[in-house]
């Protein structure tokens, strides 16, 4: 027999890390080649990792909760026929360094990438250990933990081999340093970890605030015509399922259609702004798990019909945690329904890279000026943020004013299919 050591693949779409949220099996466990051993997340989607070889666990090579690397070993598997498993995994290895898509079907075929910051990171760790050394840190874990409750892991007692802090040292100083006065300042804290897709989230929108000049505009627009289209549609068609959402989307595909530079992003290295032929939709959407992104991708190529359905489905997945990395990914542009919040306006950040976003408010009766008089109207208010550097106000000033027209009008939206 012989043990073979399987390392966390790379999962595409530029990953270079993820958490360990559940192992499938346990030490003693047969497997069988393609078997799901672990489910980990990224800062994408929650996903299964298969294991490319058969035979029993050894060993679990990190516990759940625990950040692993690209590259890190995983789990370990001893197998009973040492010459064909050991061409296995030579064969393994070879598609690994190929990048022929064997290694995790469906998630990124590159080779194995690490982000600067974690290389950077146990490039030095604290030191090598030993009498006289501060104690090593390896796991990133251990480093956050420790971080985040003021600890000098330096001044910690390591109990690892070689001088290295272990999570249980850190634990350790966490509850020495809980005196009755302390335990009682904080009893009112409530620590979060900053990670997975709320990570991901925050880095995100940090980095658009940093890098991106956006500028909002908005108008109030009287939306009774296209809530009576939409009852109008679901009494002729009430298979299509049609919500305002899906109105909201085919309109903003037509007005790209016309305004194609709000569909665009800047490419900063070579100065130049990169306009698409295509519509890849985002639209934000709450989870459990925090805010994502999905994208239905060719927006533009969909009756209404299909995109309600695409809509839908994008929806649903979300909410069961079934998106993957891909859907995440590749928007054109977004559209932002915070009026399900019972809100009325907002300032939406724009996501990155992308060049602007529609955000809707809720839709209520209020008092309008309709054909000489003062009545109830079904009002929403429309915010646009975009990207300055992309385009001025005429543009976007133009986009809005073409989606209001299709909201009041929609006649003008046929006009433009």
């Amino acid at each position: 027999m012989s043990a073979t050591v399987f390392r966390l693949p790379d999962l595409g779409e530029g990953l270079t890390e993820a958490e360990i949220l559940e192992w499938k099996v346990s030490v003693g466990d047969p497997v069988i080649v393609d078997q799901s051993v672990v489910e980990v997340e990224t800062a994408k989607a929650a996903v299964d990792v298969p294991i490319p070889i058969a035979g029993t666990v050894a060993k679990l090579c990190a516990d759940a909760g625990t950040v692993v690397d690209v590259g890190s070993p995983l789990i370990e598997i001893t197998v009973q026929d040492v010459a064909p498993q050991r061409q296995a995994d030579e064969r393994y290895r070879e598609e690994e360094r190929a990048g022929s898509g064997n290694v995790l079907v469906g998630y990124g075929t590159g080779a194995v990438r690490r982000s600067r910051r974690r290389a950077a990171q146990a490039a030095t760790p604290a030191a090598a250990g030993g009498d006289g050394e501060a104690p090593r840190v390896i796991s990133p874990v251990v480093r956050r933990l420790a971080r985040e409750h003021g600890l000098d892991v330096a001044a910690l007692a390591p109990s690892g081999p070689g001088g290295v802090v272990l999570r249980r040292d850190v634990d350790a100083a966490i509850a020495g340093a809980s005196t009755p006065e302390k335990a009682e300042e904080s009893a009112d804290v409530l620590r979060i970890p900053l990670k997975g897709t709320r990570r991901v989230v925050a880095d995100k929108m940090a980095r658009s605030r940093r890098e991106i000049p956006d500028a909002s505009t908005w108008v109030d627009v009287d939306a009774t015509p296209l809530v009576e289209l939409k009852a109008d549609i679901n009494r002729a068609d009430p298979e299509a399922r049609v919500g305002m959402l899906a109105l909201f989307a085919r309109i903003c595909v037509a007005g790209l259609r016309r305004f194609p530079e709000l569909n665009a992003s800047l490419d900063v290295e070579r100065e130049e702004i990169v306009e698409v032929p295509w519509v890849h939709l985002g639209f934000a959407a709450q989870t459990g798990r925090g805010l994502v992104v999905p994208v239905v991708r060719d927006a533009h190529r969909l009756t209404l019909a299909e995109l309600a359905a695409s809509l839908r489905r994008r929806t649903d997945d979300a909410r069961e945690n079934r998106l993957t990395p891909k859907d995440l990914t590749g928007g054109t542009f977004t559209l932002n329904n915070y009026g399900v919040f019972g809100v009325d306006g907002s300032t939406p950040i724009i996501n990155h890279p992308e060049a602007a976003m529609l955000g809707i408010g809720r839709i209520i009766d209020r008092p309008w000026a309709f054909e000489g008089e003062v009545r109830l109207r079904k009002v929403v208010q429309l915010s646009f943020t975009f990207d300055h550097r992309i385009c001025d106000g005429g543009v976007a000033g133009g986009f809005l004013r073409f989606v209001a027209d299709c909201v009041e009008r929609p006649e003008v939206l046929v006009t433009h299919l």
